[in-house]
């Protein structure tokens, strides 16, 4: 004899909806944790690869090849732009932006120097730029997502040499600057002796954290089972005495 009152077409439809719902969203999580993985994996290798020549390469290469470049050039003076409320081994700072000027082109590209600690909560004090003809290596990349913008980087309203940024627009800051960039940005390899943090990762949401929702949404698709099947249990007939 079935434990089970026979349930109804809707309650049927629903739980197979809402565990197919579940599963789906699970299996999506674990995807997306692959390509986040492929993602580390790919900067982790470009970094290592060797070096090759601004000039060799498209100026937007494939979404998924990452170069390691040299480029040739001068730093253009006057102008820093810093990417707000950043975090770096449990401190918080900005990581710095400034443009460059490639040999030979009449276009910018943005440079990321690293990040700094903020100073008693204020911006740091920047070390100076060389000046003059300078040789950059460091990894030719897409800049940071926008993400929300909430009002705006509001560049044009700033004053100085240094401005804060919430996210990195290069289009906008091509603006303030009033030159065209070029569509990704160069992070500089890591140096020992320079006071900036150079540990480049993608901003992007780790692995394990993706696995962590998938295992959330699995574990709603095998509540909704149960939830369906203790709803539809046969109660047992109460029993004289």
């Amino acid at each position: 004899m079935s434990f089970l009152r026979r349930p109804t077409w809707f309650a049927v439809a629903l739980t197979v909806a809402g565990v197919l719902a579940f599963v789906r969203l699970g299996v999506w999580q674990l995807d997306r944790a692959n390509e986040k993985e492929d993602l580390l994996r790919r900067y982790a290798t470009a970094a290592a690869a060797g070096v090759e020549t601004f000039g060799d390469i498209p100026e937007s290469p494939p979404v998924d090849r990452y170069p390691r470049l040299e480029l040739h050039g001068r730093y253009v003076p006057g102008h820093a732009y810093l990417l707000d409320d950043q975090s770096h081994g449990g401190q918080v700072g900005v990581q710095v932006y400034v443009p460059f000027a490639p040999r030979k082109s009449d276009r910018l590209v943005l440079v990321g120097l690293g990040f700094l600690p903020k100073e008693a909560g204020a911006n740091p004090h920047l070390p100076p730029l060389p000046t003059g003809d300078t040789v950059l290596r460091g990894l030719y990349v897409p800049p940071p997502g926008v993400g929300v913008r909430l009002g705006g980087d509001r560049l044009p309203e700033q004053r100085g040499a240094e401005k804060t940024m919430v996210y990195v627009d290069l289009k906008e800051i091509g603006v303030d600057l009033g030159r065209v960039l070029y569509p990704r940005v160069l992070l500089l390899d890591a140096d020992p002796g320079a006071l900036y943090a150079r540990d480049w990762t993608p901003a992007v949401m780790p692995p394990a954290r993706h696995r962590a929702y998938a295992f959330q949404w699995f574990t709603f698709a095998i509540a909704a089972v149960v939830i369906f099947l203790v709803l539809h249990r046969k109660r047992r007939p109460p029993t004289d005495r």
